[in-house]
């Protein structure tokens, strides 16, 4: 089956599906948990529409710690049914459905005291192997091994002789977050999905007291008109309350946001060959190897503040900063500071009133007629999560249809890009002399498009000078920005430089240099004039002004504010709809 595109041509052809077309599902929501779902249903053999308000990930599933992983953490308050369902999905996607995505990490677990901690954390961590293999799908990961001091400054030569004793080294898996869920909506479109970001749900359409649809507005054009379908699934996560209200009807749960914040630093300011996990006195911070990077994170506060834009305050940088520095032998500064990247969790609310101490676990629910929800979760099982709410959906659907429909097939459908990728990293040679790119270039295209990659090296050899490093963002090709807009469903030079490439968190300047390279090189390709060429620098830049000045404030409040200093206008762009005028959007997921 050929891979969709998620070009401009095929949303438009999807918008006039979704106006025209009843549907037997309708996913609210781009992210994770949306994009799987839609996957799910089709696969089903069900009709299928996925409409997002903004860009694919561009919530909460474009900003977490990029890890997927079983939660080793869990095991300590004893939810052994969760770390097993969280580490068997783990290697599914490491063996099966997403290996070009999805790749082992190591951990040091750093050990301070003496005798009795080592045993405690090692019968845990022995645990978490058994259960990664247990699960049948835990043969691809490294097993736990046993450091002394010296041996665990050895491959993390940055660690203080004063801040361990000893440590234990672990595996995960890491994966692009916002890449991974692109690369759901578009599989989901190959399997026939009409699948349309920048269109956002502004009611839901009930008759009786049955949800028949959802009101939507083409964020581009203004266009508003109906998607009629028999289920509608609420996939919104941070804004699943909001939703929610729209059917007029006080659902079965509430939805809490737990704010994250992350910083991104460059490789060579922390010396180590692997990542660290240490004991905070709420939860655990990690440091992740990340390219020529690292990621520090996470907090896990309250927000009740704007869910759209959820801002990084001073105070959060500076927590991260003194934890992570109690270990290291160099500290880190502000000056080391490349990004920072704040999200949202979706958590079930509950009686604690600590976040970290709320259920990580999903909940669907079919309290109004034809309207499924789900929520909460863990970003490593959202297959689980979304073959959930389908499920629910089926139910109310076998009726209507007159017939029996397919069980969920995801376990076994690899994403676009996982076929064929093993043998292409086996070929990377000769596709780097094929090519004329340096074979570690290859590399970073095959780890970041699998087999896909020929798409990509097509582009090239159509356009030789889109094989030249962006400027200003030198680890990416200017073919990258432009098969962004091309195949992946990028519709602003923010969707590029944010969520298809990293560029606004791994870049001192957070694109700004690259910015106007990137729009010149997409403006044909997304029809934009020279107002619209000129707009979307504006917005680029503006954001992250606002950004930086939010990370100066000292608290959430204040924050906030000034991240609200850049407005979230989606520019209006002309590529095969008719022209309209410019509408400023109402934020949401």
């Amino acid at each position: 089956m050929s891979p969709a595109a998620l070009s401009p041509r095929a949303r438009s052809a999807a918008l006039k599906r979704l106006a025209t077309q009843q549907l037997d599902v309708l996913v609210i929501g781009g992210g994770v948990v949306g994009s799987g779902a839609a996957l799910d249903a089709a696969t089903r053999g069900l009709s299928v529409g996925l409409v997002e308000a903004r860009d694919f990930a561009s919530g909460t599933s474009s900003r977490s710690s990029k890890l997927v992983h079983g939660g080793l953490r869990y095991l300590e308050m004893l939810d052994f049914r969760l770390v097993a369902e969280a580490l068997k999905e783990r290697g599914l996607l490491m063996q099966r459905l997403a290996p070009h995505l999805v790749r082992p990490v190591p951990f040091l677990y750093p050990l301070t005291g003496l005798g009795w901690e080592r045993w405690y954390a090692g019968a845990g961590v022995a645990l978490y192997d058994a259960m990664s293999k247990a699960s049948g799908y835990g043969e691809g990961m490294p097993v736990h091994q046993h450091l002394t001091r010296r041996g665990a400054r050895k491959a993390f030569p940055s660690l203080r002789k004063d801040a361990l004793v000893g440590a234990i080294r672990y595996y995960d898996a890491q994966v692009d977050d916002a890449r991974h869920t692109m690369f759901l909506a578009r599989t989901a479109a190959t399997y026939g999905a009409a699948v349309a970001s920048r269109t956002r749900v502004i009611g839901l359409v009930k008759e009786s007291e049955r949800v028949v649809g959802a009101e939507v507005i083409d964020l581009e054009t203004g266009h508003r008109f109906e998607i009629r379908a028999s289920q509608v699934i609420n996939a919104t996560g941070v804004w699943t309350d909001e939703t929610q209200a729209m059917a007029r009807e006080r659902g079965q749960f509430k939805v809490r946001a737990s704010k994250g914040i992350h910083l991104v630093v460059p490789r060579d300011r922390i010396r180590g060959e692997t990542g660290l996990i240490l004991r905070t006195e709420n939860s655990v911070l990690f440091v992740i190897p990340w390219k020529r990077h690292w990621i520090i994170g996470t907090t896990d506060t309250d927000w009740e503040l704007s869910k759209d834009h959820p801002a990084a305050s001073s105070s959060d940088i500076d927590y991260l900063l003194e934890h992570v520095n109690r270990v290291l032998e160099v500290p880190l500064t502000r000056d080391d500071v490349e990004g920072v990247y704040a999200g949202l969790r979706p958590l079930l609310a509950g009686e604690s009133e600590a976040t970290s101490k709320l259920s990580r676990e999903h909940a669907v629910a079919h309290s109004v007629p034809g309207l499924v929800v789900v929520a909460g979760g863990k970003y490593t099982t959202y297959r689980v999560m979304a073959a959930d709410a389908v499920d629910e959906a089926v139910h109310g659907l076998e009726t209507v249809l007159g017939r029996k429909v397919g069980e969920c097939v995801t376990e076994t459908v690899p994403l676009v890009g996982a076929d064929g990728y093993q043998a292409l990293w086996n070929q990377r040679r000769a596709l780097a002399t094929q090519s004329g790119l340096a074979i570690n270039r290859v590399e970073h295209l095959l780890e970041r498009y699998g087999s896909l990659v020929l798409e990509v090296l097509d582009l090239i050899a159509a356009e030789p000078d889109l094989r030249e490093p962006l400027p200003g963002a030198e680890d990416y090709l200017m073919a990258e920005a432009v098969y962004a807009v091309t195949h992946e469903g990028a519709r602003h030079l923010d969707d590029i430089l944010t969520r298809r490439l990293r560029v606004s968190v791994e870049t001192f300047d957070r694109g700004a240099a690259a910015a106007p390279y990137v729009a010149d090189l997409v403006r044909g390709h997304l029809r934009w004039d020279s107002d619209q060429h000129t707009r979307e620098l504006q917005h680029y830049l503006k954001r992250i002004e606002a950004e930086r000045e939010s990370q100066r404030q000292p608290d959430d409040h204040t924050a906030d504010a000034a991240r609200k200093g850049a407005a979230d206008v989606v520019p209006v762009t002309r590529v095969g709809e008719e022209p309209a005028e410019q509408t400023e959007t109402m934020e949401n997921s």
